[in-house]
Formats: C-alpha cells, sequence, structure tokens
C-alpha cells in the first residue's frame, strides 16, 4: 500500500514484509516489493543515540590526543536521527559542519549491567552513521550537546545488518565522489561488545537504542550542495545531501 511504513527484510533487490519488529519475534508476511520502490526510513527509532568520542588510534594520532582509558561518551537527542536520502540541515547558527563516518551498533533487548562477555546477545545488528558536527559551536561551547545535537545530524541507514563480524570492517566517508576518511574497526580502541558492556554500566539501553562506536582519522567540512556517503564494509551505503536550512 503506498505511503504504509512497515518493518521488512531486504532480500538482495527486494524487501520482504514482516509482522512484528527485529527486536522479537516477527513472521513473514508474503507481500514483497522491489527494493528500488520503496523508501528507505531510518532503520531505528531510538529512545537515545550514545555516541564515543576518539575512539580510533588513527584519529587520536590526528589530534595528537592521548589515548583515553576509558570511552568518552556523550549523546545525541532521538530528534536528530534521520534516515538515507533525508537532507542533513546546515543550521544557520554555524559556519563549519562536519562529516564523521562511524559504524554503529543497534541493541536488541534492554540492557543493564550486560557483562562484556555477553554482550553479542544485546546486538541485533549495526547500521552506518554519521555523526555530523558543527565544529565551530565545539570549539565554542567547550562541550558537546549543541554541537551534536541540531535536527538531521545523526543521519543512520540503510538497513540493519544483523549478520556482520564487526572486528574488522571498512568504515568511509565519501564527499562528492571524493573519499575523506578510510580506515578499519581493527583500529578501535574499544571494540563493540566492551562499549555495550561500558554504557549499560551507566544507564540502561533499550530496544533500538544505537551505540556510534566512533569516527576514524580525515573528518572535515561539508557545505550546503555536498553529497557526503558513509561506507561500511558488510553493510553498504548512506547517502544523504546538505542543505542549507
Amino acid at each position: 500500500m503506498e505511503n504504509e511504513i512497515t518493518w521488512a527484510i531486504v532480500d538482495g533487490d527486494a524487501i520482504r514484509q514482516i509482522d512484528g519488529t527485529p527486536f522479537g519475534v516477527y513472521t513473514l508476511t508474503g507481500r514483497v516489493i522491489p527494493l528500488p520502490r520503496a523508501k528507505l526510513l531510518a532503520p531505528v527509532e531510538p529512545s537515545k543515540v550514545i555516541a564515543v568520542g576518539l575512539n580510533y588510534l588513527d584519529h587520536a594520532r590526528e589530534l595528537k590526543m592521548a589515548v583515553p582509558k576509558e570511552p568518552i561518551l556523550f549523546m545525541k537527542p532521538a530528534t536528530a536521527a534521520v534516515g538515507p536520502g533525508d537532507a542533513i540541515l546546515y543550521p544557520e547558527m554555524s559556519k563549519r559542519v562536519d562529516y564523521e563516518a562511524e559504524l554503529v551498533i543497534v541493541i536488541k533487548e534492554q540492557a543493564k549491567y550486560v557483562p562484556q562477555n555477553e554482550a553479542g546477545r544485546y546486538i541485533v545488528g549495526y547500521t552506518c552513521g554519521n555523526d555530523v558536527t558543527a565544529r565551530d559551536l565545539q570549539n565554542r561551547d567547550g562541550q558537546w550537546t549543541r554541537c551534536k545535537g541540531f535536527d538531521t545530524f545523526c543521519p543512520l541507514g540503510p538497513w540493519i545488518e544483523t549478520e556482520l563480524d564487526p572486528s574488522d570492517v571498512k568504515v568511509e566517508a565519501v564527499l562528492n565522489g571524493e573519499v575523506r576518511q578510510s580506515s578499519s574497526t581493527t583500529n578501535l580502541i574499544f571494540d563493540t561488545n566492551f562499549l555495550v558492556s561500558f554504557v549499560s554500566r551507566v544507564m540502561t539501553l533499550l530496544p533500538g537504542d544505537v551505540i556510534m562506536t566512533g569516527t576514524p582519522f580525515g573528518v572535515g567540512p561539508m557545505e550546503p550542495g555536498d553529497e557526503i556517503e558513509v561506507r561500511v564494509e558488510g553493510i553498504g551505503s548512506l547517502i544523504n545531501k546538505v542543505v542549507k536550512v
């Protein structure tokens, strides 16, 4: 049905509609839609977006900063989340807005005080994310709520990959067809299981919450009219346009 919003499973060039959600029990309805005819939305509606700063060795070296002894956490509001193809709105109060390509963890079930060796069962899968940042406001404020929290500053997608081994995948940002970031999750300081365990000791994680795992070296500015693509090996591409508010 046109304009119907539904959960579905991507299967090659088709999507298969399901009853239920990927965070619980679901069944196939039998309805199949060609993928090119579907508008993909953000693959989750998180109650909160938890992000990790300075979590790549190459990024720490780039900034000439010490490797953190514990994850540096911050949050984005749920209203920052948008999907593939949606616009990133360049806010009037900023003069520099940066891309930050990231691998994103999607939480499957409520998680609190999760042992690191059990973290995998609380992860439904992974997606691509862009931790869009108003860099000039970050420098001005000295903290990260405003610079990270604008509406549309958390593109996610194109879908949740449920069969990814995140230990060694390439993470890239491509601006207007030019590769600007390219690294591997082998450079992560704190891996995905550690992050789920650590964050769950701070706050209760709920189904659909996401943890952005940090960005590699090469972050840089975007301008209105630019196209930014985040690629994560084994997942796919998340493409968004930058639009002036």
